[in-house]
């Protein structure tokens, strides 16, 4: 039905790379970790999970759409059975790549292809960095978090939060709030969350910026979604804004425990979410995000950094490259770690790199501490650096007349000769290497008179200097107006309805 390169058969927008945010260009062939048979293997065991099975869609208007178009749809049950050439037809209307607007054009994304770029991951509370304690962050926290990751290069995009909400804001105005905050200090793309219809307003704050950004919306696994979920991916179709759907079922909890059984539950549970975008409106733009993690057997508890939810995930973006459909993973960043330590290092860094090889085009990477509990922008300066690691990686080898150094070589011959002087050297050292912010490469003796500096301490040191000195490019006064006028308008909303506590 498709094939490895099916990303190039269907229609893609121009790359237009110019007064864009270009992120990281995998230059090499993406890890497979998959043979084409099981690759297959695994797509026809999802048909015949979405035809024999069906997937259970708690929203009327949804179902009335599938009816439409060929599914056999069970009021009553609520459960839907798609066939699997409609499946088909869904998938090839979907853009294999697409770009994405930003307040400023400096920061539209190209989405699709061999592009990745690196987003934050979000945290409920910030974390104390002396106690590992968590607290709930205030609203200065709040901003400056924002600031710090407008300000990191290797941060592309925004997530739906860098915390869920700050003290001092009712509970159901903590997402709005939140995107009127990210639209005011950071000028780059970003997630809508959603809650208690709070998609109206927010989709309505992005749209004031003159920019974009990608409503999301996941199932409820297994194989089921509410009746909110529906609706508010439905509002942001509407609106024209990308989609990012996807799926967080639990390895042997909401899914199978086995690899390929999770990626077969996971991938019909993401394709009903495209089929319903495509039959509803055609040629909506699309990102998959795989969600997938899983628990430990010994405690129960959901376990992140795992190598099995690893596997997962380039196994998910390699079947994503297969529909050519564009794909993100967000447990990439993520820890089981409550400290930033070692084993927050190692459970970040392999699943980042393994996501990003295998093809996904948006790794969620930064300021994550303890999965969604506790982040913080100190750890999401470490993290730049790990990103500008792997996006080096990505770029791959060079190979050329100037790269191979012919003359050079032949030039410098042998002992007592040296290249330290010659402008080859010069040239291309800092082209080859990825020059960390923050991590200490100094001599012994320099770092004995530096104090002894630990990566913590440079990263909190270039938090302090990046709040000193950055300056993110402000709303207008009639921007900020139209804003404020929404925010007020959704606190009336909810007071109506008793629930603005």
């Amino acid at each position: 039905m498709y094939s490895s390169d099916s990303v190039v058969k269907k229609t893609s927008v121009r790359e237009e790379v110019q007064h864009m945010n270009n992120g990281f260009t995998r230059n090499f062939r993406p890890l497979e970790i998959l043979s084409e048979d099981q690759i297959e293997t695994i797509h026809h065991g999802t048909l015949k999970v979405l035809q024999e099975v069906g997937v259970r869609i708690m929203h009327d208007g949804a179902l009335k759409i599938f009816e439409q178009h060929d599914c056999t749809v069970d009021f009553d049950k609520k459960c839907v059975c798609i066939p699997p050439h409609v499946v088909d037809e869904c998938v090839r209307r979907t853009p294999s790549s697409f770009r994405v607007k930003a307040r400023e054009s400096k920061n539209d994304l190209l989405i699709g292809g061999d592009r990745v770029y690196f987003r934050n991951f979000p945290g409920m509370d910030t974390a104390d960095l002396d106690t590992w304690e968590r607290r709930a962050p205030t609203r200065k926290e709040y901003y400056d978090f924002i600031t710090v990751l407008d300000a990191l290069p290797n941060v592309h995009a925004l997530s739906g939060h860098p915390y869920f909400g700050f003290e001092g804001i009712p509970e159901v105005m903590k997402i709005s709030e939140g995107e009127a905050a990210k639209v005011r200090n950071s000028s780059k793309i970003q997630i809508v969350t959603h809650s208690k219809d709070s998609e109206i307003f927010s989709i309505r704050i992005v749209k004031a910026t003159g920019g974009e950004a990608f409503g999301v919306s996941h199932p409820s696994s297994p194989l089921s979604y509410s009746n909110e979920a529906v609706e508010a991916l439905l509002r942001f179709a509407k609106a024209g804004f990308p989609i990012h759907v996807g799926s967080g079922l639990i390895m042997g909890k909401s899914g199978p425990a086995t690899i390929a059984g999770s990626t077969v539950s996971n991938d019909a549970e993401v394709l009903a979410l495209v089929v319903l975008i495509q039959l509803a409106h055609p040629g909506t733009r699309l990102v998959v995000n795989d969600y997938v993690h899983a628990h430990d057997s010994r405690s129960g508890v959901p376990t992140f950094g795992d190598i099995a939810s690893s596997l997962h995930a380039a196994a998910f973006h390699q079947l994503f490259r297969w529909y050519g459909i564009p794909s993100c993973t967000s447990l990439s960043g993520v820890s089981s770690s409550e400290r930033i330590d070692f084993q927050l290092a190692y459970e970040k860094t392999i699943p980042a790199l393994l996501a990003a090889l295998a093809g996904s085009n948006i790794v969620d990477l930064h300021s994550s501490i303890n999965a969604e509990l506790k982040a913080h922008p100190v750890q999401a300066i470490i993290d730049d650096d790990i990103a500008g690691m792997i996006g080096r990686c990505l770029e791959g080898v060079a190979v050329n007349e100037d790269t191979l150094a012919l003359d050079i070589i032949a030039k410098v011959g042998h002992l007592p000769g040296h290249f330290l002087h010659e402008s080859h050297t010069k040239k291309w050292d800092n082209q080859e290497q990825y020059i960390p912010q923050v991590a200490e490469r100094l001599s012994y003796s320099d770092w004995l008179a530096s104090g002894k500096r630990s990566v913590l301490e440079c990263a909190k040191e270039k938090h302090d200097e990046i709040l000193a000195t950055h300056k993110t490019t402000p709303l207008t006064s009639e921007q900020e107006t139209e804003i404020e006028a929404i925010l007020k308008e959704q606190a009336v909303y909810y007071s109506k309805q008793n629930i603005l506590t």
